[in-house]
């Protein structure tokens, strides 16, 4: 009989870029995970999309099957990158931490309290079913909206949607006609019977690391701009600042200008500034303190 281990999945953080640039880019990763799950025969528990990293938490066989379902995803979204922003082997130097989880002390709990709270932790929402690039509502919902099944939906649909000619089970469902409802395939019983209660799992929730983190740091609970909203007021921004199409068109000392516009603009810290415009974190840390103008 084969033993099924929980592995927490996490990539590295880009520091000058991002994963998803827009909703079709979060649409597209979310249908890689339904796909990727149900290529593999694994059991997603919990993940997360967020701009510039990913986090997931599965069950499988082993640390081999675990390496192999997170690299085909970087694979196959590398892929769509490429033909979408023209940018090559964009997520070949991104590393990965695969740690094996127990079930014992409330260590699978305090993984998937950690997992979803990320958007909350970053200031985009106020609670984890606020975001849906995710497991956030996935868990004690009674209220969740019924989508389009999957068996509704000719071959050519399902190929332009999904970015892949993969025959998926016909009853999962598309949330908003886009991409497949993680409650298809994500294993939310057994979430729920782990946590046992929604009060047990708004415990673990509010104390998990992450959102201890943001407490001790006193970071504001209002949710700031996300980065796909700044990434799309850019091409605006410097027409209207210098009449240039985008950043790279800038001079450095406009450029200097244009990122604390951004900074004042938005209410955003050096590490979103250099992710949105792709610049290293040194760079913009400079230009962002630089007092010349």
């Amino acid at each position: 009989m084969c033993v099924l281990t929980y592995f927490f999945i996490t990539t590295e953080h880009l520091i000058d870029g991002l994963w998803f640039k827009d909703e079709e880019d979060f649409r597209t990763g979310m249908n890689y995970v339904a796909v990727l799950s149900y290529v593999f025969g694994i059991k997603v528990i919990a993940f997360i999309l967020m701009s510039n990293h990913v986090h997931f938490l599965i069950v499988c066989r082993n640390r081999v099957e675990a390496e192999a379902f997170i690299n085909e995803f970087k694979r196959r979204y590398s892929r769509y990158y490429r033909i979408k922003y023209g940018v090559k082997e964009f997520l070949r130097g991104n590393g990965v931490d695969i740690q094996e989880i127990t079930a014992e002390d409330e260590a699978v709990e305090r993984v998937i309290a950690y997992i979803n709270v990320n958007s909350v932790s970053a200031n985009i929402c106020l609670s984890p079913s606020g975001y849906p690039w995710g497991t956030g509502d996935c868990f004690f919902n009674f209220n969740r909206a019924k989508g389009i099944t999957l068996e509704r939906l000719s071959g050519r649909e399902m190929i332009r949607i999904l970015h892949s000619g993969t025959k998926l089970p016909p009853e999962w469902t598309l949330r908003d006609g886009k991409y497949i409802d993680p409650a298809s395939y994500v294993d939310c019983e057994s979430v729920e019977k782990i946590f046992r209660t929604p009060k047990r799992m708004n415990y673990f929730l509010a104390n998990s690391s992450k959102a201890r983190k943001a407490l001790a740091n006193n970071e504001s609970i209002t949710p700031k701009f996300r980065d796909q909203i700044i990434v799309a007021a850019i091409p605006d921004l410097c027409y209207s600042m210098f009449r240039k199409q985008s950043a790279a068109e800038l001079d450095s000392r406009q450029l200097i200008m244009f990122l604390k516009q951004l900074r004042a603009r938005f209410c955003a810290d050096v590490n979103q500034v250099a992710r949105v415009v792709g610049l290293p974190y040194e760079a913009v840390a400079k230009m962002l303190d630089d007092i010349c103008l």
